[in-house]
């Protein structure tokens, strides 16, 4: 019994011990909480992530945009690019187009008036381009769509609506203005003035302008069947590319078209893209708008 007794109190000591012995001190550290799963847009690995000190911010939710692009830091400047604004000049009588690019500006309206009074340039007075519009002439206020200026009203009755079709065609290109207050009287829009555009339009290419094939050429029409021929002239005259397309209206209305015409390569040389209607009576080209231009080499 002694014996026994002294064994059992023995292994009683033993336990207790090695149970006071594990709240001691870890000799192998500590692991930290139990791995959890990666949350679903981070594919799981085979390595154990270390456990963060911070929460980490929920995953967002997905989209169907793509992430938009980084951007440089801002340097607290921006630099705007060019402008490109159209001018209505008159030619025989009738409203004709043609583009400047300019410096970007604010002052939109304000450049557009200047350049339309400064007048056309020598490829374009060469098709007898010209401007009616002085100097001087500015948008006094532009509210609820309508910009308000004055124009002068000099010569004769059909100058003067020339000088306001100028204008009217000229501002109207901008968002902002849908209509132009003249001199105190009703707004008026493009349509006031529709009469004055040539059966034919030609907005590209303008004169003076370098092509090469393929060449797009673009405008608006209101001829026969809605067919629009051009032909592409080398600086001998000789044809060198024609072609024909339909405009968005047919014969009493006005339409847009779009050309696309190609050619052999050339050597760099003038040249001439004539946009013109095939007469229904004998076939002949009339309404001929002819575009002087640079034909380079290549195609």
């Amino acid at each position: 019994m002694t014996g026994r007794g002294t064994v059992g109190l023995g292994a009683s000591a033993l336990v207790a011990a090695l149970l006071l012995g594990g709240c001691g001190t870890p000799r192998s550290g500590d692991l930290g909480p139990a791995p959890t799963a990666p949350p679903p847009s981070v594919a799981p690995t085979d390595r154990p992530e270390p456990t963060p000190t911070r929460a980490a911010a929920p995953t967002p939710p997905p989209t169907n945009r793509p992430p938009a692009p980084s951007t440089p830091a801002s340097t607290g400047t921006r630099r705007a690019g060019p402008v490109t604004i159209e001018l209505w000049y008159v030619r025989a009588g009738m409203l004709v187009p043609t583009r400047r690019t300019r410096p970007a500006t604010l002052a939109t309206s304000r450049l557009a008036l200047t350049e339309l009074a400064t007048g056309p340039s020598p490829a374009e007075a060469a098709t007898g381009m010209t401007t009616l519009l002085p100097a001087g002439i500015e948008v006094t206020r532009i509210a609820d769509g309508v910009a308000t200026l004055r124009v002068p009203s000099v010569g004769d009755p059909a100058t003067r609506r020339l000088r306001e079709a100028q204008v009217v065609w000229t501002l109207t290109q901008f968002p902002s203005v849908r209509q132009v207050r003249l001199d105190g009287a009703a707004p008026v829009d493009r349509a006031d003035y529709a009469d004055l555009l040539p059966p034919i339009v030609v907005t590209g290419p303008i004169p003076g302008e370098r092509v090469s094939a393929p060449l797009v050429v673009t405008g608006t029409a209101t001829v026969f069947e809605a067919t629009v021929s051009v032909r592409v002239l080398d600086a001998a005259g000789r044809e060198v590319a024609t072609g024909f397309g339909t405009a968005s209206c047919g014969s009493g209305c006005r339409g847009g078209y779009r050309v696309v015409v190609g050619w052999r390569p050339v050597r760099e040389q003038k040249g001439t893209v004539e946009v013109y209607e095939v007469s229904a009576e004998n076939g002949a080209r009339i309404n001929t708008m002819a575009v002087p231009v640079v034909l380079a080499p290549g195609g």
